[in-house]
Formats: structure tokens, C-alpha cells, sequence
């Protein structure tokens, strides 16, 4: 029997719309899933998907499965992150020879593929840790791909993750060799942090919005705003959501307030504290989602407030357009920021710039502002370098100040937003009250502090009692 060209493990949503992807490209392709805890149908409701012309073979025995993969194997892992891909590598570990390649497609924590690749080295399996985004539509039609491990494994799994990656303006890959470990994981993970911040960016619009318009009238705002620099795929899908109806109502309104995650948020922040990043915009954004889940106290404390007479305020959506503008720039240097703090502290060698091409199609965050993003960061380290993205900034401070003051007005939660602000006062603020916490530190505890104007940088204590 011929030998598969790769095989997939898990045919969750991701997992059959890359293994259906794959097979179209071409490729002999092998599955395999597991038959128990209610998923023993799996495999044969796959294979009734397929169609005739595609090379699948489909199996529930592990041996089997990976006895029919040509050498090295080629495995792609597409379960639960967690301890059940711990579960599978043991589990694969006998079947497996030397060389072959593990390629975990899903959301692992970087630190768990690091510690992952160190063991299987060991076994002399090579381990690639590949950030997969796109969602469903994206894994059938053409995810971003952010592979992590070495160049030579990624030599081998090249062809097949190349071919069915989205594709670029100029009709290049959006799947790029990132760098070494858990690095492809790590990029996915801020991926997904800047996604929970642009998300949060327009839900707080909405909500702003939601005082005085109606869903149809913010729709049609933001379809306008999608024809200019700051489209994106998510504020595409917004105005899809926002447009759309069931008997007559708008299924958003029909939506429980209680937002959902799956934890690569406040990962992406656990990160920057460890790193010393600063991604204060992901971070309120995840607080957001949490604030969200407290419904029952939220109700019930919004109902003891004492509500006077409306005293609404109107919003200039030119104003906000450009305070979101604004915002997005911010939310975006500090991911990518992130990663190039990651990048040095682990000698990844991140390139920004490929990083920023090959999210721009396929992926979530996919953008116009993305596509800009390239060729800043061939020029500069990061966004604020670049001349007309400071004056940008400079400009639109007035904006998001005033919408701020929109927010207030109309009693909205605005975090994201003033999260952005604040971060910009203190990034272009000579002189911060960080001295006065110094002096704290000192008094308390002796932990010393630095002089204005030692050229030496000496560290000094003051007896304060």
C-alpha cells in the first residue's frame, strides 16, 4: 500500500477542515481519531465529506496509522491543548523511528512546546509548535501558519504547510519558518491578544454608539469606515453581525452579555509581565471579558443606581473614527513589541516584518493597517520610529480624548480606549511620579533609588525615620 505524504491527528472543526484542505492540494493524506468518549462516529461522518478524487485513508488505531505515513513521518496534532497532546506524543512514542516530525496545530501554551521539544529531542523526534489562525473558514479555504521548531524540520513540512496556507497580496504564502521552540506558538498567542483588544475596541464603539443609533445605523457607519485605511476583517464581520436578523430582530440583541475565552488572552499578558512588556490593552480587554461574566451582579447592582434624567451626548463619528485609529496603532505596537522582547530574551530572531506579511490574509487580525505594518517594520523598530505613524498619534490625540469624554458622558465602559490614552501620556512623558514610588520602595523597605543627573547611575538610601 503506498505511503501518506502526512498524516492528521483530531478531526475536530480544525482538524477536517485542514485534513480537507490538504487532500485538495494534492497530498496522500492519513487520519486518524480516537473512538472513544462519544466520538466513534467521527471518522466515518469525516470520510462521508470527502470526495472520491481525494487520497484519504482513515484510521482508529494509532499503529496503523502511523505504519502508513511515508518517512519521516509528517504528523500533524490537532486536539486540545493540554495534557491531552501530552497523551497522544506518549502514546505515538513506540510507533515513531528517528527524524520524525510532531507538529502540534493547535493552542498550546510556547513554554509547554519548549518543554516539549527538549523531550522529544531527546527521543530524537523532531517537535514543531505551528500557530494555526483563521478559524474554521480559514483552516478549509487558508489559515495564516506560524510554524516554530528547526529550519531542517521545517524544510520537510514546508510543501504541504505552503500550499495550504492563504496567499498574499503579491501571491506568497502566508506561512513563514518563525524561529526556534515554542517561537510559532508564541507569535500565535499574541496574535490572539491583539485580536481580544481589537475586538474590544468595537464592542466599546457599539457600545458608545448603542446610546443613540440603532444597529442598522451603526452598521452602516462602520461600512463606511471599511472603505478607508481601517478595514479589517473583524470590523467586516461587525457589520455582518450587526446587519443580520431572525424573524424580524436583530440576532445581536438576542446575544446574553457574557463574553467567552480560551485562556490565550491572558496568556499573552502573564507573558509581558514576565518579559517586562507592556500590553496594557490586551490586558483590559481581558478584564473586560471577565467584568462581563459577573452578569448576576452586574444586573443587580445596575438596578440600585439612582438614575436621573438623560443627559445623553451626541458622538461625532469622524472623532471617534479617528480615536480608534488611534487605539488600533497602539494595541498593535504593544503585540508586536511583545514579540521582539520575546525574540531577544530567547534568541528567536523574530523578523517583524515577515510576521506582519503573513498575517496579513487568512488570519483573524488580518488588516489594511497590517499591510502597512510590513514595510514599517522593514524600516523601524517598531511602530512609533516611523515618522507618520508618530504624527498620526500626535494628531488623533484630541480625538480620543474627546471620545473619552463621550464615553463618560454617556456612562460607557471604555477601557480599551483609555488604556491606549494612557499609554501614550505616559510613553511621551518626560517626568513620571515613578520617583515618588522610588522613595516609597526606599522608606519601607531600603530598596534604594537612583539620583537626577548621576552620570554614575549610583544607588542610594535615605534614613527617612
Amino acid at each position: 500500500m503506498s505511503k501518506s505524504t502526512i498524516g492528521v491527528i483530531g478531526l475536530g472543526v480544525m482538524g477536517s477542515s485542514l485534513s480537507l484542505n490538504i487532500a485538495e492540494k494534492g497530498f496522500a493524506l492519513s487520519v486518524y481519531n480516537r473512538t472513544e468518549q462519544g466520538e466513534a462516529h467521527v471518522l466515518s461522518d469525516f470520510l462521508k465529506r470527502t470526495d472520491e478524487s481525494m487520497n484519504i485513508k482513515g484510521f482508529t488505531e494509532l499503529k496503523n496509522f502511523v505504519d502508513s505515513l511515508e518517512r519521516p513521518r509528517k504528523i500533524l496534532i490537532m486536539i486540545k491543548a493540554g495534557n491531552a497532546i501530552d497523551g497522544v506524543i506518549e502514546a505515538m512514542l513506540p510507533f515513531l523511528s528517528e527524524g520524525d516530525i510532531l507538529i502540534d496545530g493547535g493552542n498550546s501554551h510556547y513554554l509547554a512546546t519548549n518543554r516539549r521539544v527538549t523531550y522529544l529531542k531527546n527521543e530524537k523526534i523532531n517537535f514543531v509548535g505551528c500557530g494555526v489562525s483563521g478559524g474554521e473558514e480559514g483552516a478549509r479555504r487558508g489559515p495564516s501558519i506560524m510554524p516554530g521548531g528547526t529550519k531542517d524540520s521545517y524544510a520537510k513540512i514546508a510543501p504541504v504547510l505552503e500550499a495550504i496556507a492563504a496567499k498574499d497580496n503579491h501571491g506568497k504564502t502566508c506561512c513563514t519558518y518563525v524561529g526556534e521552540e515554542g517561537s510559532g506558538h508564541f507569535i500565535k498567542m499574541v496574535h490572539n491578544g491583539i485580536e481580544y483588544a481589537e475586538m474590544q475596541l468595537l464592542a466599546e464603539i457599539y457600545a458608545l454608539l448603542s446610546v443613540t443609533k440603532t444597529n442598522d445605523d451603526i452598521a452602516q457607519i462602520f461600512s463606511e469606515w471599511n472603505k478607508t485605511d481601517i478595514s479589517s476583517y473583524l470590523l467586516e464581520i461587525t457589520i455582518d453581525i450587526l446587519q443580520k436578523k431572525e424573524n424580524g430582530e436583530s440576532v445581536l440583541d438576542t446575544i446574553l452579555d457574557k463574553a467567552g475565552n480560551k485562556g490565550t488572552g491572558s496568556w499573552s499578558t502573564k507573558a509581558a509581565f514576565d518579559l517586562g512588556a507592556i500590553n496594557t490593552m490586551m490586558s483590559s480587554s481581558v478584564f473586560a471579558r471577565y467584568i462581563s461574566s459577573f452578569k448576576d451582579q452586574r444586573k443587580q447592582l445596575s438596578k440600585k443606581l439612582k438614575k436621573g434624567p438623560s443627559h445623553e451626548v451626541t458622538v461625532d463619528t469622524s472623532v471617534l473614527k479617528n480615536a480608534y485609529r488611534f487605539a488600533r496603532v497602539v494595541n498593535h505596537h504593544q503585540g508586536f513589541e511583545l514579540m521582539k522582547l520575546a525574540s531577544k530574551e530567547f534568541h528567536w530572531h523574530l523578523n517583524l516584518s515577515e510576521i506582519a506579511r503573513i498575517w496579513t490574509n487568512g488570519c483573524i487580525i488580518r488588516s489594511e493597517f497590517m499591510e502597512t505594518s510590513i514595510n514599517i517594520f522593514k524600516h523601524n523598530d517598531n511602530y512609533i520610529e516611523d515618522a507618520t505613524i508618530l504624527e498620526l498619534l500626535m494628531s488623533s490625540e484630541e480625538a480620543i480624548k474627546k471620545s473619552i469624554s463621550y464615553s463618560l458622558s454617556n456612562r460607557v465602559a471604555f477601557d480599551a480606549f483609555w488604556s491606549a490614552y494612557n499609554y501614550w501620556i505616559a510613553i511621551t512623558t518626560e517626568r513620571l511620579p515613578a520617583n515618588l514610588i522610588q522613595a516609597q520602595r526606599d522608606y519601607f523597605g531600603a530598596h534604594t533609588y537612583q539620583k537626577v543627573n548621576d552620570p554614575e547611575g549610583q544607588f542610594f538610601h535615605t534614613k527617612w525615620y
